[in-house]
């Protein structure tokens, strides 16, 4: 039986959700909701290949919450589909502003995926924004696809067609199904953080880094390291093949005009 004291708890967890929920809507409706950019850059030789797209929202009351928090309190009150088109246009619009050689990368939910009008949706936003698909990558993970990994791949492979590249996040950070990399059609593994702290420490997780990546080559996929925080950890994935890195190391995720300024070489 439930006890009163549990009682409470709930309608007092259900009060702070639903408050948190008008406060998201409202905070959508000011546009409070900002877009930060992290820099990607390229292993080779270090030059600026683009930015991940990511949210933060300073709550006047709750300090800083951040996207996965976010995205669960709009599930709930039917607000995610506002929340990523809110993300993706404000993205879009600052992407828009950069060298034409820079990429622009964007994180795909299990909300988002689930839409049945996903890739049709995508496809309006981006050309209501302007931007050429060419140069904008989806970031979709394991935990997004495991509910219908055919009908995902259907969509997925619409937006393929429009020549907007896909990569699998997060990789190595859940049960990594192989399968994912059979019938999705990917242009990129992306390492979580996990995969390469100890890499420079540790021969075993040096050898499988080597493992991914090979595989990843087999396939013709390039690899994103991230979470990239000493100059050893880049020496190593740049050694070990990987295409493209972000992390602490080179550069924080920072503002639309922060990067902006990044783009054009200002000091």
């Amino acid at each position: 039986m439930t006890s009163i004291n549990e009682r409470r708890l709930s309608a007092d967890r259900r009060t702070r959700q639903g408050g948190l929920a008008r406060d998201l809507a409202a905070a959508l409706d000011r546009g409070e909701i900002e877009v930060l950019f992290q820099p990607q850059f390229a292993c080779a030789d270090g030059t600026l290949a683009g930015a991940e797209a990511l949210v933060r929202w300073n709550h006047p009351r709750r300090g800083q919450i951040g996207a996965e928090a976010m995205f669960a309190i709009a599930s709930r009150a039917g607000t995610a589909e506002a929340l990523t088109r809110h993300i993706g246009m404000r993205a879009l619009a600052d992407a828009g502003l950069w060298p034409a050689d820079l990429r622009l990368s964007i994180n795909v939910t299990a909300t988002d995926l689930a839409a049945d009008d996903f890739a049709e949706s995508m496809i309006a936003m981006i050309e209501a924004a302007g931007f050429p698909p060419g140069r904008l990558t989806l970031e979709i993970t394991e935990q997004a696809l495991v509910s219908d990994v055919e009908r995902s791949a259907a969509q997925l492979a619409l937006l393929a067609a429009r020549g907007i590249r896909l990569a699998l996040d997060d990789f190595g950070a859940g049960f990594c199904n192989f399968r994912y990399l059979k019938i999705l059609p990917l242009d990129y593994l992306k390492l979580d953080r996990t995969m390469v702290e100890g890499i420079v420490s540790d021969a075993r997780d040096l050898a499988v880094l080597r493992a991914i990546v090979a595989m990843a080559s087999a396939l013709d996929l390039a690899v994103i390291a991230e979470g990239i925080e000493s100059e050893d950890q880049l020496a190593s994935v740049r050694k070990e093949g990987c295409a493209v890195f972000q992390g602490f190391l080179r550069a924080k995720p920072m503002t639309a005009d922060a990067f902006a300024a990044l783009a054009r070489g200002d000091s």
